[in-house]
């Protein structure tokens, strides 16, 4: 379990080496291991660790790049249909077994990262399902909240379209034009850490105040 977890951290920060050894291995089977990556991060509760913004990016830095197969005009609407897939399965799990899984602590799904979710869509409702697209954890669980509770389908896919449209069109272009920028491409790694730094500051924040009122709502008990 180490060693996966240590290659897990490995791929993501070296994102760009191993996603390039990828291509170079298995060519245009690189768009299946795309989609597969992309649909299980948003689609299955048990995967929310798997990288999303970060292959984004790295996959429009290497289709950038001259003399591999990557072609991002391929990419964008692949990874598109891919995360709407997992959106609509992720949503349909929620639906049919959601309820067992909030009466229950099970190992691979952790209560607080349903508890953060709820607690984002309470505060920003509907919308959380665009919003959360650009937040790792809370985008694998959104969906999967939103079939527990009462949004209605049609509506749930209209956002589900757009956030999805914004998020994978978003990161991927940008690493699409400015992945292979001398100074980004010779500190690739710094780059990913900040896309996962940006990425996860509103979850740090609204940690950081829900602490803060809990602790002033027990001092002022």
């Amino acid at each position: 379990m180490l060693d996966l977890l240590k290659y897990l951290v490995d791929f993501i920060l070296h994102i760009d080496k191993h996603l390039l050894q990828i291509v170079t291995d298995y060519q245009t089977w690189t768009y299946l291991i795309l989609f597969a990556i992309i649909f299980m991060e948003t689609g299955l509760v048990v995967t929310p660790f798997l990288p999303g913004d970060s292959l984004l990016f790295a996959s429009g830095t290497i289709a950038a790049m001259t003399g591999h197969p990557l072609n991002v005009w391929v990419i964008i609407p692949l990874l598109i249909a891919a995360a709407f897939i997992g959106d609509n399965t992720n949503y349909f799990i929620g639906k049919f077994l959601g309820h067992k899984v909030y009466e229950r602590n099970y190992r691979l799904i952790k209560r607080e990262y349903l508890d953060q979710t709820h607690t984002f869509y309470e505060k920003h409702g509907r919308i959380t399902i665009i919003i959360a697209r650009f937040m790792p954890i809370i985008r694998t669980f959104a969906p999967f909240v939103a079939g527990v509770g009462t949004m209605h389908y049609f509506r749930f896919v209209s956002f589900s379209v757009i956030g999805n449209i914004l998020w994978v069109s978003l990161f991927t272009m940008a690493g699409y034009f400015f992945g292979n920028i001398p100074l980004i491409k010779n500190n690739f790694t710094v780059a990913i850490l900040g896309i996962i730094f940006v990425s996860i500051l509103p979850m740090i924040i609204a940690g950081i105040r829900n602490h803060l009122e809990k602790r002033k709502n027990k001092l002022s008990a």
